[in-house]
This record gives structure tokens, sequence and C-alpha cells, in this order.
């Protein structure tokens, strides 16, 4: 069982246009409405592979009730905390060459309370049996950055291990916690590291860096390039061969999450299940999670030996 935690879940549009020019009136080539949020897109990659979770996340206002309408439809198992304010709602416009322009609403402010309530659905949905919590996203307003720590903590009491995916303070706060494992993607690497990550190398170290702050192993997404796992044993890259052709990338490192710690969370077999989720999930238009048989396992090469001189195709 794994429990997904969305402190910040999004109602997700997303708009082919045939090239974004500014100030002009574009005619869509087609639309495409997701449940959004880091860890929403956990649980529904899991659910779409028939795999046991559940998702926590706040929900309030119109988009609220559609988010909620599309997981219901989607058969995801939802624990609700509502909240006064309207879920956000996030537009992704992505042109045919696969390049994507995001705009993301703050989303609603969180009381004290509210707060409390989320965090105490999050300890009553960890059970027996649960393997991993996955805290996820963005934080909204209102939430302190010790908010990942905090719950960290409460999955460790209950005999789970904890994986974070956020970034900025809220990655950077939760590190004492000593989460299991954290998945930051390159940007998020180097900003928590403190510098530019332009080598495999780079990786490495920065991810290193992280470890030695408290994560006990990081999974770094690297675009283009794959994904780096970084823990007691060691380091491993792995990447898809050949590169497949990108539909939108949005949600593709919320697949990478979903399917390493579906594949146990730990090693080389979950590095290539990462991997061929995340490459996957790509291919697909919108942010559409990828399913049994859209995966393509033998296309993962595991490079156990890292190439400190490959230079990465995305820089920090």
């Amino acid at each position: 069982m794994i429990v997904t935690v969305t402190a910040n879940p999004s109602l997700d549009r997303t708009v082919e246009v045939e090239e974004l020019r500014r100030g002009e009136v574009l005619r869509a080539l087609s639309t495409y409405v997701h449940a959004g949020g880091k860890g929403v897109n956990v649980a529904r990659a899991l659910v779409a592979h028939d795999l046991p979770t559940v998702a926590v996340l706040c929900t309030g206002g119109y988009a609220g009730i559609e988010l909620v309408a599309l997981l219901d439809d989607a058969r995801v198992p939802l624990a609700l905390v509502p909240v006064a304010g309207g879920v956000r709602t996030n537009l992704s416009l992505v042109e045919p060459d696969g390049v994507v322009t995001k705009l993301n609403e703050p989303g609603p402010v969180l009381t004290e309370a509210e707060l409390t309530t989320l965090l105490a659905a999050a300890s009553d949905a960890i059970h027996t049996g649960t393997d991993w919590v996955a805290g996820c996203g963005s934080l909204p307003p209102g939430i302190p950055g010790d908010f990942y720590a905090r719950l960290v903590e409460r999955a460790h009491a209950r005999g789970a291990r904890a994986a974070v995916d956020s970034s900025g303070e809220a990655l950077a706060a939760c590190l004492p916690a000593r989460p299991d494992l954290i998945k930051p993607n390159l940007a998020e690497l180097a900003e928590c590291a403190g510098f530019e990550v332009n080598t495999l190398a780079d990786a490495v170290k920065a991810a290193q860096i992280l470890r030695d702050r408290g994560a006990k192993a990081v999974l770094a997404s690297l675009g283009a390039d794959g994904a780096i796992l970084v823990y007691d044993h060691g380091s491993i890259h792995a990447e898809a061969r050949p590169s497949l052709p990108v539909a939108s990338t949005v949600g593709a490192g919320d697949a990478t999450l979903a399917g390493f710690l579906a594949a146990g969370g730990s090693g080389e077999k979950a590095l290539v299940d990462a991997v061929a989720w995340g490459s996957a999930a790509v291919t697909l238009p919108g942010s559409r999670m990828p399913t049994p048989n859209e995966l393509d396992r033998a296309a993962v090469e595991v490079n156990p030996t890292i190439d400190p001189d490959r230079v990465l195709r995305e820089r920090s």
C-alpha cells in the first residue's frame, strides 16, 4: 500500500497549440483535463497498474468538485480534507515539438486548523501494511515549510517509509527528518544543493550533498538523460534508449516516482521501472499516466558506472 499526500492539488488543463505566439488569438488543436497535483498523479499511476493506494488531498470550490469527480471516475481511493478555499487550476500550453509552457496558480490559503486536519488524515490513512507515504508537490499559502518534515515523522512513527517530491524550502526543510527517499528533478536538485548541475558527476555530487543533510536515498529525474539513484550502495544511472517522442512532460516525474515505489523503492530494478514509467508518460497527452502495456522495460539501459564527463542535455 502506498499513501500519497497532496496539500495543493489542482485541476490540470492541457491545451495543444500549433505555435505559442504572445499577444495573439490562438486556436487549440486539442484539450485535456486531468486531476492534478504530484501526489494525485502518483496515485493515478498506481491505480492504472491496479496497485493499492490512497490519495489524501485537500478539496474545495468548483474546481475541487470537478477534481474529485475525475478521481472517482479513475477509481482512485480518496481521503478528502475539505478546505474553505478553492482548488487551483493549472494550465499547460503544449507545442508540437514538446515544449510546455505552464501557468500554475498558487492554491488556496490553508488555516492552521485545516493543516492539522490534513496531517491527521494522512496519519489515519497509514495502516498496517502501508509500505510508503509519499508527500508530493508544492505547498499552498499558509502551510509552513516544515510540513513534509512533520509528515515524514508521522510516517516513521507508524512504521512506514517516507518519500518526498517537492522543491525549495519544503524540500530542504524535510531533510533533517531523514526521509527514506527524495525525488527532485534537475532544477530542484541544483537549487537544493546550491550549485549548477551540468554533468552526471555534478548530479551525483549534488545528490550526495542532500544525503549528507539527511535524505537516505535520492532519485533524481534528469529529463532526456533518464534518472540517477544515489543511495547506500552507490550510484546508478539509467535512461531509455532510444529517446522517445515527447507528447507532454506534465506528470512524467510523478510517473517516475510511482514506478520506483511500485517496484519496491530501492535498487536497480526499481530504477529501471522508474525510468520505464516516466519514459512512457512523456509519450502520452496531457498528464495521462501509463498503463502496464505501455511500458517498455527492455528499452531502459542501466549504467552502473557513472560517466563523470557526460554533459546533460538539459542544464540546471
